[in-house]
C-alpha cells in the first residue's frame, strides 16, 4: 500500500495492485500496435529484421510510424530519418522530469532511458510518490516493450496474407493512438497553439513537400509559438 496526500491532506491508500493494473491497461493497449507498425513497414518495403531491429532499438512508436511512412511515400530516406529523429526529440525533455521523478541508481539510468517513452511518462507522472512512479514506468515499460516487438514480428510475417495495409487502415492506428494519449496533455493554451499550429503546417505542406520534410516543418511550431507569446508580453 502506498499514502497519497489529498488536497485536504487526508491521507488515501493506493494499492501497488491499483498501479500494475493500470500501467498493464496501458502497456497491453499500446503494445498490440505494434502488430500495425509491423504490417506497414513490411508494406513500405522494410524486412522483416529490419522491422524488428526498430522496434527493439528505437522503440519510440511516432518516430518509427513516421519514418516508414516516408519511406512509403518515396521519401529520401535521410529526411525520413530526420523527421522520425525529430519527434523522438520529445523523448529527451521527458526524462528530464522523469530523472527528477524516478531518481533511480545511477547503472540502471542508460537501461531506463530506453523506456522513456509518451506511455511511460504518462503513468509515472500520474503516481503520487517516488515509489509508485517507479512500479508504474517499469510495469509499463516492460509490457510495452516486449508487446510492442512480438507483435512488430507478427504483424510483419502476416503482411502478406493481409495484403494492402491502406485497405485496413492500420497504417494510421499508431498515430492515432500517439495522439489519443496526446491529446489530454495539452491543458495550457500554449500548448494547445503549438499543437494546432504544427498540425496546419503538417497537413498543409503535406500535397507541396517532399515525403518527411512536413514533419521537420511542423517541429517549428513551438519555437514560433512561443516567439509570438514573447512579442505580446
Amino acid at each position: 500500500m502506498v499514502t497519497q496526500e489529498t488536497p485536504e491532506g487526508v491521507a488515501e491508500e493506493r494499492p501497488r495492485a491499483a498501479v500494475v493494473r493500470d500501467a498493464l491497461g496501458v502497456g497491453v493497449a499500446v503494445g498490440l500496435s505494434g502488430f500495425a507498425f509491423g504490417v506497414t513497414a513490411a508494406g513500405a518495403g522494410i524486412s522483416t529484421l529490419q522491422a524488428c531491429v526498430l522496434s527493439l532499438l528505437v522503440f519510440t512508436g511516432a518516430s518509427q510510424f513516421a519514418l516508414v511512412g516516408a519511406l512509403a511515400a518515396g521519401g529520401n530516406p535521410f529526411t525520413a530519418a530526420a523527421g522520425a529523429f525529430f519527434l523522438g526529440t520529445r523523448n529527451a525533455f521527458y526524462g528530464l522530469r522523469l530523472s527528477q521523478l524516478l531518481a533511480l541508481p545511477r547503472a540502471v539510468r542508460p537501461f531506463a532511458a530506453h523506456w522513456v517513452i509518451d506511455e511511460t511518462t504518462a503513468v509515472a507522472l500520474a503516481q503520487p510518490g517516488r515509489k509508485t512512479a517507479r512500479l508504474g514506468f517499469a510495469v509499463t515499460g516492460l509490457s510495452l516493450y516486449v508487446l510492442w516487438n512480438l507483435t512488430t514480428l507478427l504483424g510483419a510475417l502476416g503482411a502478406e496474407a493481409i495484403g494492402d495495409t491502406r485497405a485496413w487502415g492500420l497504417d494510421a492506428a499508431g498515430p492515432a493512438v500517439f495522439l489519443a494519449l496526446l491529446a489530454p496533455m495539452l491543458k495550457t493554451s500554449t500548448e494547445r497553439a503549438v499543437a494546432a499550429l504544427a498540425l496546419v503546417l503538417g497537413l498543409g505542406l503535406l500535397p507541396v513537400l517532399p515525403a518527411g520534410v512536413p514533419v521537420l516543418v511542423a517541429a517549428l511550431a513551438a519555437p514560433a509559438v512561443l516567439w509570438m507569446k514573447g512579442r505580446r508580453s
